[in-house]
């Protein structure tokens, strides 16, 4: 009898981290740009660095929290949703079984099936139509990443922890330098991050890569032009 081995760490890890991937890039490119817009338009103003990191660090924290909740509670309502449709599909079959299962002959035939494999699976669908539910259930599950409780807290500690670490990459900057190279270096660690992220997207996306980064970067331009524009009409 052969021993089964669990996945290593390293290995949930990677998998988790592909799972999440939507999640991540989105965490990272809300964080850095927002917090970087935040972080430009109170430079513009302020007088010191303290005053930039105080901001941009409460902002990036409660960005940060505010994202999860949001995401969890997306995924809680998904889910709580797919059960209701579950239950009333069901009730559906109960009411009327034959319509259901011409129904998934319908969509297996279209599929390309023979009609051999098809009089076979009539056979065992009409003896438990029920387990048209079942079928159902497998293709949505591959369509989505969304299933289970788990899941959800994976994703949104994902989207925390990249959201929380991309909006403090325009923040650091100014607990460690003077302020005039504080701005200099949070417009190019900024930049950095988000060109990396835009590599990113272009791979896990299979999309043009110039084009991926370029619009990365325009998103945060406009960000960084709003909060200047911000700054200099309140700030002075």
């Amino acid at each position: 009898m052969s021993e089964v081995t669990s996945p290593s760490f390293l290995s949930r890890m990677r998998d988790s981290l592909s799972g999440s991937a939507g999640d991540i890039v989105y965490g990272m490119e809300d964080g850095a740009v927002s917090i970087f817009g935040l972080v430009l338009g109170v430079a513009v103003g302020a007088q010191s660095g303290s005053a930039v990191f105080l901001a941009g660090a409460t902002a990036a924290v409660a960005a940060s929290v505010s994202m999860m909740a949001g995401l969890y509670l997306d995924l809680e309502s998904e889910r709580d949703e797919a059960r209701v449709e579950a239950k009333h599909r069901e009730a559906e079959i109960r009411r009327d079984p034959d319509h259901a299962v011409n129904e998934l002959m319908g969509v297996l035939q279209g599929a390309g099936l023979s009609s051999k494999s098809l009089d076979t699976i009539r056979t065992d669908i009409q003896a438990n139509p029920l387990a048209i539910c079942t079928f159902e259930d497998a293709v949505a599950s591959e369509e989505t990443t969304t299933s289970g409780k788990d899941s959800a807290l994976v994703q949104t500690g994902w989207m925390g922890i990249t959201d929380l670490t991309a909006g403090f990459t325009p923040v650091i900057p100014f607990v460690f330098l003077p302020f005039a190279e504080a701005r200099i270096i949070c417009i190019m660690g900024t930049a950095t991050l988000l060109i990396l992220l835009g590599l990113f997207r272009a791979r896990i996306g299979k999309r043009p890569v110039g084009r991926t980064v370029m619009e990365t970067l325009a998103i945060a331009t406009a960000a960084a032009i709003a909060g200047v524009l911000i700054g200099l009409l309140i700030g002075g």
